[in-house]
């Protein structure tokens, strides 16, 4: 008789003997896209050699080894990539604004944002999409709190409002409370 703490142990190594494969593929398409590079076989093969070794290194130094590394995010990710890029760009065109203002409208804030309810994964997602993000800085974690800077009142009072936090926190699927 199986547990639920062994179907969710059989879950996880299944996706650990993915990781490596799906790390492949990833690298491959990454530099398929950034290097352009089609037709040309020996360049071709140059970049399959330097994501097979790239892999190669990262199973042999014990990246898949650790839970804390397991994403598991799947499709939820590439949909809060989305919205952050949409997060960039419209906070790109309101720091253009602010800098090529003639008065500069400036009220630089230190906010404080508590993440003792995100995994440590998350937490460093959540740092750098703030950090990502135009006007807006992470300076440090520490004690469950985030430290980040903006640059604008309007800035900071999305942070404290925790748009962002939400997505990070849908991104595991699971419903959490707090804020």
């Amino acid at each position: 008789m199986t547990t639920l703490d062994d179907s969710i142990s059989d879950k996880a190594t299944g996706a650990w003997r993915r990781a490596p494969l799906l790390l492949g593929v990833f690298l491959v398409v990454a530099w398929l896209l950034w290097s352009g590079y089609f037709t040309k076989p020996l360049l071709l093969a140059l970049g399959a050699f330097s994501c097979a070794l790239t892999v190669y290194i990262i199973k042999r130094m014990g990246y898949f080894d650790s839970q804390v590394f397991a994403l598991g995010y799947g499709l939820r990710l590439i949909v809060y990539w989305i919205w952050l890029f949409g997060e960039i760009l419209k906070s790109s065109i309101e720091v253009a604004r602010i800098v090529l203002a003639p008065r500069l409208h400036l009220n630089p804030q230190m906010v404080e944002i508590n993440v003792d309810d995100l995994d440590p994964v998350d937490q460093v997602l959540l740092g750098n999409s703030i950090t990502l993000t135009p006007g807006t800085i992470t300076l440090d974690v520490y004690e469950d709190r985030l430290l980040a800077h903006a640059l604008t009142e309007e800035g900071a009072e999305a942070l404290r409002q925790g748009e962002m936090k939400r997505r990070v926190l849908a991104l595991r699927g699971t419903v959490r409370t707090g804020g």
